[in-house]
């Protein structure tokens, strides 16, 4: 029997390291499982974190691009009735002086006896100075009409530094 009682011994010696064996990766599988779970879990917490981030700063940026375009519609809208006007004021002013109810002058460097206009003004004239020339109505409208290009070419030029002062808020 001593046979018997060394195979019986080695048996359970076999079948008890495994079982041991068994348990232990059981347990340590286990335990495993947990840390792997609550690493997953901070992950996906972080990823939620980081995808509220994102959310917020999008909804900021939108806020203020829509702030800008309110603000660059404003402006725009402000340099077109600028603009209007001025082309306004440049056409009453042709209309003027096609209809000869202005006449622009010049003051003359050397005045001739006899020529030009008289420095003496009536109630409602704006001559001021020496004795005067009388612009002929064509060269008057072109002056109208470059000084209605420097206009607007001084509005466009407000228009795009409005721009730029926007954009670089």
């Amino acid at each position: 029997m001593k046979m018997l009682d060394v195979r019986f011994l080695i048996l359970a010696f076999v079948l008890g390291s495994g079982l041991g064996t068994w348990v232990a990766w059981k347990w340590q599988a286990a335990r495993y499982g947990l840390q792997l779970s609550a690493q997953q879990l901070a992950w996906q917490h972080e990823r939620e974190q980081a995808a509220s981030a994102v959310i917020e700063w999008q909804a900021a940026e939108q806020s203020r691009r829509r702030a800008l375009e309110v603000r660059l519609q404003n402006n725009d809208t402000n340099l077109h009735k600028e603009l209007s006007d001025a082309q306004t004021s440049q056409a009453r002013l042709r209309d003027r002086l096609a209809t000869a109810d202005l006449r622009l002058s010049v003051l003359l460097a050397s005045p001739a006896a006899g020529d030009g206009m008289s420095a003496t003004t009536d109630a409602g004239s704006l001559v001021h100075g020496g004795p005067r020339g009388e612009l002929d109505p064509a060269a008057a409208g072109r002056i109208v009409a470059i000084t209605d290009d420097g206009d607007q070419g001084l509005i466009a030029l407000k228009a795009c530094q409005a721009y730029v002062r926007e954009i670089a808020h």
